[in-house]
């Protein structure tokens, strides 16, 4: 990755905007919407975050220089080469934020790709997801194990489940899902042979399944590209340490 995505929570935080115009009046409305506090470069010592909106380069350069001395992280509007972070594409849906980036490459590209997320995503995830923390302490008790109430939560959440995420009515359902649901096939174990180190093609099950699978055993040849598709809280075992499992197992195997 070319960079770590972070969400980054600055309510009631100075943030330093140096500039004006319409480059800086972006920057002062996305710090203001995120309830920052939009500062002056004088007040640099009280913020950990700067955004430079200069048309100047070298007026921009040395803005920038000065507030990373002073220690904060900067953006530099046009200039990613200068940025400690970038500013991703945001699609809102309240709770739920999907940010997008290309690393500064290309900001209408990232565009593109929400505008077209924005007619997938339904308004309501964002009732989902509020609905879905709302029922943590009942998700405990019906199921304590972590792995089981992780695989119950994706049986749930998948395409065509009881709470799929782009249906707009699944955050009606949270009530009665988690009175009602079921946990059939807790413990489930699926094995591919692969033809191929290119992750585009695996196919939309095995991509589906790696990214819900709770351990994944894998021969040693198998590439970083594809194993990087399952969760990055995933149990991965090389085989043929085939350690006990619970939940969903996927095994990833190469054709000779």
């Amino acid at each position: 990755m070319h960079s770590l995505p972070l969400f980054h929570r600055i309510a009631g935080e100075r943030v330093v905007v140096v500039g004006s115009g319409g480059m800086a009046a972006a920057k002062v409305r996305l710090v203001e919407r995120a309830g920052g506090i939009v500062c002056a470069e004088t007040e640099a010592h009280h913020a950990k975050l700067a955004f430079v909106a200069l048309e100047d380069e070298r007026a921009a350069e040395a803005a920038t220089l000065r507030l990373k001395r002073a220690g904060l992280l900067v953006n530099v509007a046009d200039r990613p080469e200068l940025c400690d972070f970038t500013l991703p594409s945001i699609l809102d849906r309240e709770p739920v934020l999907v940010a997008i980036s290309t690393g500064g490459a290309s900001a209408g590209l990232a565009k593109h790709l929400r505008l077209r997320l924005e007619r997938l995503i339904p308004q309501s995830i964002g009732n989902l997801a509020s609905g879905l923390s709302s029922i943590r302490e009942k998700l405990r008790a019906r199921w304590p194990d972590a792995d089981m109430r992780r695989s119950a939560l994706d049986r749930a959440l998948e395409e065509g489940g009881p709470l799929d995420v782009l249906q707009a009515e699944s955050a009606s359902r949270i009530d009665t899902w988690i009175e009602t649901g079921t946990m059939e096939g807790e413990t489930s174990v699926f094995e591919f042979v692969l033809t191929s180190d290119d992750p585009d093609d695996l196919t939309l099950r095995q991509a589906r399944l790696l990214g819900r699978a709770d351990t994944v055993l894998h021969d040693p040849a198998i590439p970083e590209a594809i194993l990087v598709r399952a969760r990055a809280d995933a149990r991965r075992y090389p085989l043929p340490d085939e350690e006990p499992t619970s939940g969903l197992t996927v095994i990833l195997r190469r054709s000779i």
